[in-house]
């Protein structure tokens, strides 16, 4: 990955300076990231794996999107840039769903957004070099798949997963907002 520019946040998400991703890991200072979950209208799951040659969790199941919010850059916009940067589509409406702090224990700690939106399947163009593949799941399915234990799931990802099944995790939560989709799952 090219090193990029991050604002240094404190654990009230205060910006406090800026700092390369590199040395934003290397020393587990604190910065800002966004996930999108995207659903198809039937309430599917668009799970991406990640690439091989990702540095953290290759392989890996991943949120529909996973960025690092760029300094200066605010959380709305960073999921749609990911949005264009690994999906390929544009345009689509996406809803706050929680604000959490996590710290995954490889020096990444992030206060980050959740989103949701709606995709249609057949506008996802994805990039080859951050995405291995993307596959759908209903939630029960990303449960049994968890539980399992045979499929490796990014850190993030699966405290994501479970909060918004309802279940325990490791997320810190910050604030709740509204659900948007009949398929949303009640949360704690």
């Amino acid at each position: 990955m090219p090193d990029e520019l991050l604002d240094v946040v404190n654990e009230d998400n205060v910006v406090i300076g800026q700092e390369w991703r590199s040395i934003v890991h290397q020393r587990g200072l604190w910065h800002r990231g966004v996930d999108v979950f995207l659903f198809t209208r039937d309430g599917k799951l668009l799970v991406q794996q990640r690439s091989q040659d990702r540095d953290a969790f290759p392989a890996a199941l991943d949120s529909s999107v996973a960025e690092h919010l760029k300094a200066g850059e605010d959380y709305l916009r960073a999921a749609v840039r990911g949005l264009k940067e690994e999906l390929g589509v544009e345009g689509i409406e996406l809803h706050p769903v929680v604000e959490f702090r996590m710290s995954d224990g490889h020096n990444d700690d992030e206060i980050c957004q959740l989103y949701e939106g709606i995709v249609e399947p057949a506008t996802v163009h994805f990039d080859r070099r951050e995405v291995e593949r993307i596959v759908y799941h209903a939630l029960p399915e990303l449960r049994a798949l968890m539980n399992t234990g045979q499929v490796v799931f990014s850190y993030w990802f699966a405290q994501l997963l479970r909060w918004y099944l309802g279940e325990p995790s490791e997320l810190g939560v910050l604030r709740i907002d509204q659900p948007k989709f009949k398929f949303t799952l009640p949360r704690e």
